[in-house]
């Protein structure tokens, strides 16, 4: 599967109507506690979601004959549709008595859920609020280290907290994909271990054209369709 739809190729993020479109369509709903007195650091929830969505593509209930699995196989051969939906209080603890998984950053929680039908949300995330998501970070991120998996971002796209959890989410799936068994376990063992940053500008366009795994928008929301958002800079994939 190709990870750059520039290129020909079945592709989850073409802005242009495949036959992934034909299939039945679900999403993968991430939920991001936003406690009013202690919101989370911008780059940890960006860096959290991408390890929640890496963390449910390598639980066991999601693999063959798992209780997710057949499920996760449906998410993804069709669109790779990710939402991100913010709790706190009594919402946060209602999303954690549903079947999912919760991560933990430094500051940050992310509860990713197995795919659920676009239209048949669960009532308890169905209500959750989708904006409401803009953080920051009270003191700028240190440098990536060079020697770890990076998700690069598009320094010239303005995005939501919210809407760029989900790209970097996009960013770690695709060099999930991309990697051999050894190399997915030794992530695992790791943790997911990763770091999101946004690119120089210089940087950001030899990224798009290092060959390394590069999302494009479908443009559902935000911005532009065919919008590069994300390039995975993980070292088992330099060439």
């Amino acid at each position: 599967m190709t990870s750059d739809p520039s290129v020909p190729g079945d592709s989850p993020f073409r802005s242009e109507r495949t036959a992934r479109d034909e299939a039945p369509q679900f999403v993968l709903p991430l939920v991001a506690r936003i406690e009013k007195a202690a919101p989370p650091a911008r780059t940890d929830a960006l860096e959290t979601a991408a390890r929640a969505v890496l963390t449910i593509l390598g639980d066991e209930r999601s693999l063959g004959d798992g209780e997710w699995g057949q499920t996760m196989r449906d998410w993804q051969d069709a669109r790779i549709r990710k939402v991100v939906r913010r709790a706190r209080g009594a919402e946060w603890r209602r999303t954690e008595a549903l079947p999912g998984i919760t991560v933990t950053g430094k500051s940050a929680e992310v509860r990713v859920f197995p795919p659920v039908p676009l239209d048949g949300w669960p009532k308890d995330l169905a209500r959750l609020q989708v904006s409401g998501t803009d953080l920051d970070d009270p003191e700028p991120p240190v440098d990536a280290d060079p020697t770890a998996p990076v998700l690069w971002l598009n320094p010239d796209l303005d995005m939501s907290a919210g809407k760029t959890m989900a790209q970097a989410g996009h960013g770690a799936q695709l060099a999930w994909w991309e990697l051999s068994d050894e190399e997915r376990t030794a992530w695992r063992d790791a943790g997911y271990a990763l770091a999101v940053r946004p690119a120089d500008p210089v940087r950001w366009r030899e990224l798009t054209t290092s060959g390394l795994p590069l999302v494009r928008d479908a443009g559902f929301t935000e911005i532009a369709p065919g919008s590069c958002t994300v390039v995975a800079d993980h070292p088992a994939l330099r060439r």
